[in-house]
């Protein structure tokens, strides 16, 4: 096995180590060229996760996501993760997508988020944001960012979010 390829527990270990050590810039995404500016709105809780390691004998880890979601989100995702070790300890790199399905504050539907999280030398930096014009259903428009905090082995969430009304 190639030694920079992470073996699941070290994929969890990169994974809890970018997210509890960053929180995503907390803004909303800039509004569309549209002249309305869109209302900011949040919603908070916690997940749980489950990640799968999935075999095979790249240089890339890979793992399968299973998530819950509650709170103002209740809902489901599934998805899918790749990670690197770097040989240099304290530095690695994820990136994963996952389509969650449920309802935002009543709002049902489906949409898509996106994470890359890197760690240089044990600085860490998380972006998971909403993949544009995923949104379905009662979601569609959603734009947004989500903060993924880990803290005593808990996992929570604060997403700021809009609905770009243009996209409808």
């Amino acid at each position: 096995m190639n030694p920079h390829r992470m073996n699941g527990i070290g994929m969890i270990a990169v994974l809890c180590a970018c997210v509890s050590l960053v929180r995503a810039d907390a803004q909303a995404p800039a509004p569309s060229d549209n002249k309305e500016i869109p209302v900011t709105l949040r919603a908070t809780g916690t997940f749980e996760v489950k990640l799968t390691p999935q075999p095979d004998d790249s240089p890339v880890g890979r793992m399968i996501i299973d998530k819950k979601f509650h709170g103002d989100l209740e809902a489901t995702s599934k998805g899918q993760m790749l990670a690197y070790t770097s040989p240099f300890k304290g530095s690695a790199g994820y990136v994963a997508i996952e389509r969650v399905d449920g309802a935002l504050k009543e709002r049902k539907g489906t949409f898509a988020l996106q994470h890359t999280g890197t760690m240089a030398r044990g600085n860490a930096s998380l972006s998971v944001t909403v993949i544009p014009d995923s949104g379905t259903g009662d979601l569609k428009g959603l734009t947004g960012r989500m903060d993924i905090i880990v803290e005593g082995g808990k996992h929570s969430y604060e997403f700021n979010y809009s609905f770009d009304e243009a996209a409808k």
